[in-house]
């Protein structure tokens, strides 16, 4: 089975991968991993300020923060995966890459905000699952 695993960086992800790991199921049975994280982009009149280098350097930072600990415990665990970022709606960017890279599954982590708080400001969980046509696991 073909996974993306969408990540944040948050105490959700970490909820979220701790469950794919104990769970062996998921975590040892040859399926194909790829590990996703989507930022959203600089405003434009703060990114004309900043110049082009820093605010690359700001979206690699940023990737690298949020990379390089899921990819540590993938990998302390026995789980490949590859690891893409792209700057974007992460909602957006999730289905999209759902859809176009012909996954089976997405998995992600979710706050849990209840039905009056996703109603007034959203959620990325509840905009993947109004936007993607593959399966989606929220992992609470």
């Amino acid at each position: 089975m073909k996974i993306l695993l969408a990540i944040d960086g948050s105490d959700y992800t970490k909820r979220m991968l701790t469950y794919l790991i104990e769970h062996k199921e998921w975590s040892r049975a040859g399926h194909d991993f790829t590990v996703f994280h989507a930022v959203l982009p600089v405003p434009h009149r703060a990114a004309a300020f900043a110049g082009p280098d820093i605010v690359h350097g700001y979206y690699e930072d940023d990737a690298r923060m949020v990379l390089e600990p899921v990819r540590a415990m993938l990998a302390g665990n026995g789980i490949e995966a590859r690891f893409e970022h792209r700057i974007g709606h992460p909602a957006e960017e999730i289905a999209a890459l759902a859809q176009k890279g012909k996954f089976d599954l997405v998995i992600m982590g979710s706050r849990g905000h209840g039905t009056l708080t996703n109603l007034v400001l959203g959620s990325v969980s509840t905009k993947v699952l109004a936007a993607c046509t593959v399966p989606v696991l929220l992992v609470r």
